[in-house]
Parts: C-alpha cells; structure tokens; sequence
C-alpha cells in the first residue's frame, strides 16, 4: 500500500475481492469483538449487519438506528481489525439523496471501504420498496460523494424484492440494472437461495452478485459455482449468538444448570484477542 491515501488503497483491494465463481465470503459482525474474532477467523474483510449492530446500541432495526451512533459503532470496527470494512448502512439514514451523501462521507471518515443501501421502505402507507428512480438518485449521491472524496468505494445496492415479496426475478433485474446504472458496483439480493433462482439472478447481473446464506440455503461452493461473487449471512450469527445467551439465561433461571455455557471460547484467548494491537 502507499501512504498517500490509504483508505484508497483499502477500497481497491476490497473491490478486487469480488470475483462470481469464487465469492468473497462475510460472516457478519456487530461489535469490536465480533469482528476481531471474525478476522482472527480468517475473514478477507468485515462485513457489519445493521440488525445485529442495531441491537448492540438498544435499537431495532429498520432505519430506527440514528447515523450518528451506527457510524460510531462502524468506526470502532474499522479502527479495530486490519482487513477491509463494508458497512450496512441500511437505506442510508437519511430521508433524501443529499443526506445519503452525507452518510457516505461519514462512512469513509470512519474507514469503511464499502457500503450495502437497500431499497426497502418501513412505513406501513409507503410501500414495501423505495421506487426505483428514488432509489436510484440515492446510490447516484452515494457515488458522488464517494468519488468526490477520491475513494473508490463499493456500492452494494441491495434490492429487497425477494426479502419483501414484492417481485421476482425480472423486476429484481430491472432494479439492479437500474442501480448498476446510477454507480452502484453490486447487487445484494436476500431472500434469493434457490439454485435455479440464483442462477437466473448471477446471469442477469452485470455486476457481482451477493446472496444472504443461512441454514437451509445451498453451501458457498454450490454459489460459487452457480456464479455468486460475495456471500454474507446478514444478522444470522448476531442471531446465534443471541440465541446463546437466551438459552443459558432460561438454563440458568429455571435449572440451575450451566451445560449452555460448555463451548464457549477461551477467557484467556478472547481477552488475548481483544488487548492485542493492530
């Protein structure tokens, strides 16, 4: 890397990890710890999950999350591991394009070199899906802004259609070929794990495709075959890990048992991986 612009250098490298038939794989993370464990693991970059951040802060998710915090929250990874961080930033936090440019550049002062915005709205009266010219002019303001800021950062334009019921894979198409045209550089379509679907989807696209895995869903070499370029498994190990602690609480309350507890990771390794330095 040079010196003259790191945050540059670390975009590009993040970029040339997206390669369809051989995907960048994210296992999610919410916190600092999660995501030291989860480049300790091996991990090229780090991915955040919005869901799993958001209920670190005491927040739901669902753009309840303020800016301010989830980008604190983001900087504390950032500044936490070594490898390259992609953050969710959910629809952008923000009700217009400009503040969505706003959010960008607040994304790159916290060091991330990519960003997931989805088209999904959350209020009842407007709709499942944000409509694709607004959404649109949004990833344009986010490009913009990342350009303006000389970083080539990675837009991965997610599109809710599956997730939301509000589509197939032909109207999933017309958005992500709108999006790729406004300057988004991927395309993120959870709810999508089907085989046929995946492919129909990875052919279509013309830009890497991402898909959101869990249990139930085809193996990472499966979607590497069928033409995937990145598989995250968005709030699945927040989730878990969540599902833990739930498990051992109630064990604990109602038993007074600990078996929950066996398999935990080491205090001394985790305490180890926490006070090291970058």
């Amino acid at each position: 890397m040079t010196n003259e612009n790191p945050l540059r250098d670390r975009a590009l490298t993040f970029r040339s990890l997206h390669v369809p038939g051989r995907p960048l794989v994210l296992p999610n993370a919410w916190d600092t710890a999660s995501a030291r464990i989860v480049e300790d693991a091996g991990a090229a970059a780090v991915a955040t999950t919005s869901a799993g951040l958001a209920w670190a802060l005491g927040a739901p998710d669902g753009d309840r999350l303020e800016r301010d915090r989830a980008l604190a929250a983001v900087a504390g990874i950032a500044a936490a591991v070594g490898v390259p961080v992609t953050a969710d930033i959910e629809s952008g936090y923000a009700p217009d394009a400009e503040g969505v440019a706003d959010t960008v550049r607040a994304v790159l002062a916290a060091g991330a070199v990519g960003i997931n915005i989805e088209d999904a709205l959350y209020e009842a009266e407007a709709g499942p899906l944000r409509p694709v010219a607004e959404q649109a002019e949004r990833i344009g303001a986010a490009r913009e802004a990342a350009d303006g800021a000389g970083v080539p950062l990675f837009v991965n334009a997610r599109v809710d259609t599956f997730l939301r019921g509000a589509g197939g894979v032909e109207h999933t198409l017309e958005r992500a070929a709108a999006y790729l045209a406004a300057g988004a550089d991927g395309i993120f379509v959870p709810g999508a794990v089907d085989p046929g679907t995946v492919k129909l989807l990875a052919d279509g696209v013309d830009g890497p495709l991402n898909v959101m895995a869990g249990p139930g869903a085809p193996p990472v070499t499966e979607l590497a075959a069928l033409g995937v370029a990145r598989v995250s498994v968005g709030a699945g190990l927040a989730q878990a890990a969540h599902a833990v602690v739930r498990r051992a609480a109630r064990e604990l309350l109602d038993a007074g048992t600990y078996e929950s507890l066996a398999g935990g990771l080491d205090y001394g390794e985790l305490n180890s991986l926490l006070g090291r330095s970058r």
